[in-house]
């Protein structure tokens, strides 16, 4: 069974991602709501937090746990499989693999203040092809345009578009969406990027990375599970999941 926490609702496109590449997995997701925004956090707060949120998925039975949080990735993924011995899929190390592959070494990336600050990104591009350019940009204001379902907003094409001058001025050819809202809004950002510019999904990629792990483990028969926890039930979690998901979803509390 999977486990899969992120600092909030975003996560759950990772679910999306892991139903389309995985119908039939087992999992249970925790989104740590009632303490996000994980992005403007300082690291040691953050791997806190992250540990909290792996434990609670390890005494549910978990024996995989995917890191959905790019800010937790990027601060928090190396802490969390020094400290545990499950295998532990964080985000940002599959999606710097797959922009490396398809680009020719001019690579952007967008993110919350907290996973651009880290460098994270930068630093996986790199040790993979040290001749790569990485341009970043942060851009706080999207996670709200996305829980507030503002996609097709002038409002949000507006913003979308300021954070996206500098990056179309270094003429990149490959932009990774460093944060788990981000694919919410692809359509804005492909329009305001430019169709050559490659997208790289980081929930798409540790799917893979997933997928390709499970394939190597021996069969397990047991019945599907898909549990859902928020340490903040009664927020707008349920809300804005079932309309991400598009389906009911049975919303429980996280005592961590």
């Amino acid at each position: 069974m999977i486990g899969i926490f992120d600092s909030g609702v975003g996560g759950l496109t990772v679910v999306k991602e892991l139903r389309r590449q995985l119908p039939r997995a087992s999992f249970i997701y925790l989104g740590d709501n009632a303490r996000t925004p994980y992005g403007n956090r300082g690291q040691e707060i953050i791997q806190k937090y992250s540990a909290e949120d792996a434990d609670f998925l390890l005494a549910k039975g978990v024996t995989a746990i995917v890191v959905a949080c790019n800010t937790a990735s990027a601060l928090a993924g190396d802490y969390l499989k020094q400290k545990y011995q499950v295998p532990i899929f964080e985000v940002v190390a599959p999606a710097a693999q797959a922009a490396v592959s398809g680009s020719a070494g001019r690579i952007g990336v967008i993110g919350t203040r907290g996973t651009i600050g880290s460098g994270a990104y930068e630093k996986a591009i790199i040790s993979l092809n040290p001749a790569a350019k990485v341009f970043s940009q942060g851009c706080p204001l999207l996670v709200p345009l996305a829980e507030e379902h503002w996609f097709d907003r002038a409002e949000t094409k507006m913003i979308i578009r300021g954070y996206l001058q500098s990056l179309k001025m270094k003429d990149i050819d490959t932009l990774i969406l460093g944060c788990t809202h981000y694919p919410l809004l692809k359509k804005a950002i492909r329009a305001k990027i430019g169709a050559r510019v490659k997208l790289i999904d980081p929930a798409e990629e540790v799917i893979k990375k997933l997928a390709d792990y499970l394939r190597l483990q021996p069969p397990v028969d047991e019945d599907q599970i898909q549990e859902f926890y928020a340490t903040d039930p009664a927020g707008r979690f349920k809300e804005i999941g079932e309309s991400w998901l598009k389906e009911k979803i049975d919303l429980k509390k996280a005592d961590l």
